[in-house]
């Protein structure tokens, strides 16, 4: 199998990729966050015209109909900015969620078209993820209820803030009631929407995070070749080269792994949950370690405010619990590996 990613996906990453360096600078995003959303209008307007809210979005309500397998490259970019929680909230979970919704008076046909001309921001609840990212500045919440998939205007919901240590996120508790006017889903289908919303941001935070374990290593090597002891750059010393070097192979050993699990949601494989989960342990992995050697290149200035490698190791932390702790993937994974007649070993890879 040719398991790489074809040209234009890598050339539509590397596009991102610059415009990203210049509109997303962390100077820039701290400006942005100290405001009361945390987000800004004008940078979503320029997603919306590199194409990012599209992605997911049918060509019949405008947008590219591409799939995770062409996410996961971006998810992995959107983690080396640090780019908060709302553009894949909206533009990859929620596209993916009313693509999915039975006949419903059209409340798919009428939202995927503002989502893709990035002039809606959509925020999902779910239990095993139950603090709502960006229920304030949404325009619309989709709700979790015993399977259910509720709509709710957010005015119609009691919002409470919920600090973060994560500067870029903005969270809230939902108190809401339940009504057959706001459920567009019943929970038998709904059950099935809920569990892909699960893997897709499961598979989304494993991208991030991939992203942001490479962006720490890259404030690392930068810092080791310019901070001085005895004379010499400290990257020089051996035993940090074998802290950086060590940051790396888990990098190297969870793209796959991440990419895989692109791949078995986008061809809808049984094993896709675990796939998933297994991709959130090993990049997790990557980055919780990229987070704390750099920490030790750059010493304790990493944490203060001058450092921008705070953002990212913050950014990290929060991402880690966010969409199922690591328990929770932990038994999913076991729960399939351990189960009697499973498939394993390299033979089983794409079974």
């Amino acid at each position: 199998m040719d398991f790489t990613f074809d040209d234009q996906q890598v050339a539509f990453r590397d596009a991102i990729r610059k415009f990203l360096m210049v509109e997303a600078a962390p100077e820039l995003l701290n400006d942005i966050w100290e405001t009361r959303s945390g987000r800004s209008a004008e940078l979503r307007a320029k997603f919306a015209q590199q194409g990012l809210t599209a992605l997911s979005v049918p060509e019949a309500h405008g947008g590219m109909g591409l799939d995770e397998v062409d996410w996961v490259l971006i998810l992995q970019e959107l983690g080396y900015y640090a780019i908060p929680d709302s553009l894949t909230d909206t533009a990859f979970l929620a596209v993916n969620l009313l693509r999915g919704l039975p006949k419903n008076g059209g409340l798919a046909a009428e939202w995927l078209p503002k989502i893709a001309a990035g002039e809606a921001r959509i925020a999902l609840s779910h239990p095993v993820n139950p603090l709502v990212a960006d229920a304030e500045a949404a325009d619309l919440l989709l709700l979790w209820h015993k399977d259910e998939v509720h709509a709710l205007a957010p005015g119609k919901a009691r919002l409470s803030f919920n600090p973060s240590i994560d500067r870029s996120r903005r969270l809230y508790k939902v108190s809401w009631k339940p009504t057959a006017a706001s459920r567009i889903c019943a929970a038998k289908p709904g059950k099935a929407l809920w569990e892909g919303v699960l893997n897709r941001a499961g598979l989304a935070v494993a991208a991030q995070l991939l992203g942001l374990a490479q962006r720490m290593l890259d404030q690392g090597i930068d810092h080791s070749a310019q901070r001085k002891q005895f004379g010499k750059p400290v990257g020089s010393f051996q035993a940090v080269k074998h802290h950086l070097a060590d940051v790396a192979v888990k990098i190297e050993f969870a793209k796959p792994v991440v990419a895989r699990a692109a791949f078995a949601l986008a061809n809808g494989e049984r094993r896709a949950a675990t796939n998933v989960s297994h991709a959130r342990l090993a990049a997790g992995d990557a980055a919780l370690l990229a987070a704390r050697r750099s920490l030790q290149v750059h010493g304790a200035m990493g944490y203060t405010w001058e450092s921008d490698l705070q953002m990212f190791m913050k950014r990290t932390w929060a991402l880690d619990a966010a969409w199922g702790d690591r328990s929770f993937h932990k038994t999913r994974v076991a729960s399939d590996i351990l189960a009697k007649g499973a498939a394993l070993g390299p033979g089983a890879t794409f079974t």
